[in-house]
């Protein structure tokens, strides 16, 4: 198989940010149920919604402007620009934020989705959209995130294969079991 397409996740994958995503669910007063905690916070009450929205932002801002770059992100995205293999980053994070990211560490990508672009991961078209961009078709592309949700975006648009970077002990628990990935410890 030739992979033509490789689809990264931000937080947690490509940038490192200390979030406490459980204290940030906490603080906004949602459950720690597996879904985005975007996709929550629209569901609440308008002014609850509004609250959960500016609580995010700034828990977003403060990662984009204090995280670091993933060793290894700089490398990995030059071998595979050597190997042809189209780049692109999709991300549940704002638009604000990755270009904040972007800004810091000038990181070449193909095409990038953020959550103000369309749907958000675990729905599968989060990943399809990328990948009509760059005119690649699911079993020649590979995606690589640190999250449940990542991995169940993937494996429902049917991408060829998923790598689980660094996974975190609590998200253990919200991988689906019988889903095929590859655990690695980091980019490195």
């Amino acid at each position: 198989m030739t992979i033509r397409a490789a689809l990264f996740d931000m937080d947690g994958t490509i940038w490192n940010t200390s979030i406490d995503w459980r204290a940030v669910r906490r603080e906004i007063d949602i459950p720690a149920d597996g879904r985005p905690i975007y996709t929550q916070i629209m569901e609440l009450p308008a002014l609850k919604r509004d609250r959960g929205i500016e609580i995010l932002q700034r828990y977003e801002t403060w990662g984009a402007v204090n995280g670091t770059l993933v060793p290894g992100t700089k490398e990995l995205l030059q071998y595979l620009r050597d190997a042809h293999v189209k780049c692109a980053l999709v991300t549940n994070n704002s638009r604000k934020s990755v270009e904040h990211v972007l800004k810091q560490h000038p990181l070449s990508f193909d095409v990038i989705l953020s959550r103000d672009d369309g749907t958000l991961k675990p729905d599968p078209q989060a990943f399809l959209s990328a990948l009509d961009v760059l005119a690649v078709s699911p079993n020649e592309a590979i995606a690589i995130g640190d999250a449940h949700l990542d991995l169940i975006a993937s494996d429902r648009a049917g991408i060829a294969q998923f790598i689980l970077v660094g996974n975190r002990p609590w998200m253990s628990e919200l991988i689906p079991a019988g889903v095929p990935h590859h655990k690695v410890a980091n980019l490195v």
